[in-house]
């Protein structure tokens, strides 16, 4: 039977407010499992993609390995449980708990994921331990600290919880909760801010907690308004002010300790790309960053890899020490010394000349926790790709804590460079990009610093290549990774050039450089020409090279 949301709310406010006990709170969360669902089913027009949507948001927040175990709370008529099941591809165990009374199995869940009625908890599932729990719109301040105990009590060591919870301070549902109290039907739920929630977690003892405003494209919005708003969502969420009035708060937390063993997994499944692969990362101060980085890059794509070139641009840590010594147990670990002058653009650019492989995967020293969404760059690329860009700005990625400065900026440029090129793409900028290294050694890479990676995203699309972009996570870096070098005021000029560059060369399909084509967007046909190597710097093997 399908409740609606509205008519059976004074049902609800008073299952709710007789919460007493153990069985009392499950009780509860059961009501407000059923209120969600009945919203999610008659008064949310576009449910499925935000669910979707969501389900990417987790496999990226907690960088999901197959085999991890899931389990999602207050997981009713299972239609979140059906969209992570359909992203992970049944290469998880999921457990759905619900928590109302009497509840079936729904006929649309895959059989296999676990389907748990419970009255209590832990109930059914004492004694077992999950790798990440799950849950939406369950955390009320009757029972938000004993639900969270028992999260707790449920999460292996290291774990991981993501909630979704409603934003009280979003306006909409405060004229909503309001109308409903005129009507003498007033909204059940006691909604918790953003702050009670972080200290809630941090008093149960999570670590790594952090809170932030999320989705921007809430009801009554049309649905032919809904693209737009999901596009501009992820700038309004990282604005000062206006992000308090999203839709949601998201919530992460880990249970302590803070670094755990993860399960060895290969992610290498394609026999076209083994020994292909050559890594090229450019290090500035990465002493802390490289080991991890390293022992990620081996432990999962393994067999991908040719060669892992590590650009040392004049460090003043001990971050040269650090790869000489890597290089000594592993043949394919190679340091470039580089001299002055610094620049990431010349670190590039030198990792580049060396790198030998039939693919080149460059990334930042700080990508250590997106690995394992790196299969979706190397999927593509078996799908023939030229160049694959892991996108942080597309529909489905992840952007939180991004400095809002650098968000206007970063749409600012590529909404100037989608009216030069007259293509469709949302983040050509960034670092992390796979390209077949003879694409690669015909671009004319000219740019010192960060602007070098606006080169290597707009000449490919310019040129007319298979170009694909990936969506993936952005989290700031954390105390225990160091800084980031990247100053937009510093930088900003470069990426200027690159705009003003393309622009000459793509204006009446002229030529950029002598064997190098620009195509227009009506072109189909590609001519590439060898790039001029130049100078290289000191390159070291390793010691079984």
């Amino acid at each position: 039977m399908v409740r609606d949301p509205v008519r059976n709310s004074e049902a609800t406010a008073a299952g709710l407010s007789a919460v007493s006990g153990a069985a009392g709170m499950a009780d509860a969360l059961g009501v407000r499992e059923g209120f969600r669902d009945a919203y999610w089913r008659e008064r949310d027009p576009i449910a499925d993609d935000r669910l979707f949507w969501r389900a990417h948001t987790f496999r990226h927040m907690v960088h999901l390995l197959p085999g991890e175990s899931v389990l999602e709370l207050a997981a009713g008529d299972g239609q979140f449980t059906n969209q992570l099941f359909r992203l992970t591809q049944g290469e998880n165990p999921i457990t759905a708990v619900s928590f109302q009374r009497g509840a079936a199995r729904p006929a649309t869940l895959s059989t296999a994921v676990e389907y748990v009625a419970l009255d209590t908890l832990p109930g059914l599932l004492d004694g077992r331990r999950f790798d990440y729990i799950i849950a939406m719109d369950v955390l009320d301040q009757r029972s938000a600290a004993w639900l969270l105990r028992h999260v707790c009590d449920l999460l292996v060591p290291g774990g991981q919880v993501i909630f979704y919870e409603s934003d009280p301070w979003n306006v909409v549902l405060r004229l909503k909760r309001a109308v409903a109290r005129l009507f003498g039907t007033p909204d059940p739920r006691r909604l918790l801010s953003r702050t009670r929630l972080y200290e809630l977690l941090s008093e149960v003892g999570f670590i790594r907690v952090f809170a932030v405003f999320n989705d921007f494209v809430y009801a009554p919005l049309p649905r032919r308004l809904v693209w737009l708003l999901r596009n501009l969502s992820i700038v309004l969420e990282n604005a000062p002010v206006v992000q308090t009035l999203a839709g949601s708060i998201l919530l992460h937390a880990q249970l302590p300790p803070r670094t755990r063993e993860r399960r060895t997994v290969s992610l290498a499944k394609h026999p076209t790309l083994r020994g292909a692969i050559s890594v090229v990362v450019p290090c500035h101060n990465e002493e802390m960053n490289i080991v991890p980085l390293v022992t990620a890059l081996t432990g999962l794509f393994d067999d991908y890899i040719h060669e892992i070139v590590l650009v040392d641009d004049n460090s003043r840590d001990g971050t040269a020490e650090v790869i000489r010594r890597l290089a000594e147990t592993d043949s394919r670990i190679q340091l470039i010394a580089r001299v002055p002058p610094n620049g990431v653009g010349r670190a590039l650019m030198d990792g580049y000349r060396a790198a030998t492989g039939q693919y080149v995967l460059s990334m930042d020293c700080d990508f250590q926790h997106l690995l394992p969404e790196f299969r979706d760059l190397f999927d593509a690329a078996a799908e023939g790709y030229d160049v694959v860009i892991g996108s942080r700005f597309s529909r489905l990625s992840v952007l939180l804590n991004y400095p809002f400065q650098k968000v206007l900026a970063n749409r600012g440029f590529h909404l100037l460079a989608t009216l030069l090129l007259r293509r469709g793409f949302r983040d050509l900028t960034n670092n992390l990009k796979l390209m077949r290294r003879d694409v690669l050694q015909r671009l004319p890479l000219s740019q010192p610093g960060f602007a070098v990676n606006a080169e290597t995203g707009m000449y490919p699309v310019a040129m007319g290549l298979r170009v694909k972009e990936v969506p993936i996570s952005w989290i700031n870096r954390s105390p225990d990774m160091g800084s980031s070098s990247f100053k937009l005021a510093k930088v900003g000029g470069g990426y200027w050039q690159v705009l003003s560059a393309v622009s000459r060369a793509t204006r009446f399909g002229t030529r950029l450089m002598p064997g190098l084509t620009i195509v227009p967007p009506s072109a189909t046909d590609t001519t590439l020409a060898t790039n001029d190597a130049g100078p290289s710097p000191r390159v070291e093997t390793g010691s079984n090279a």
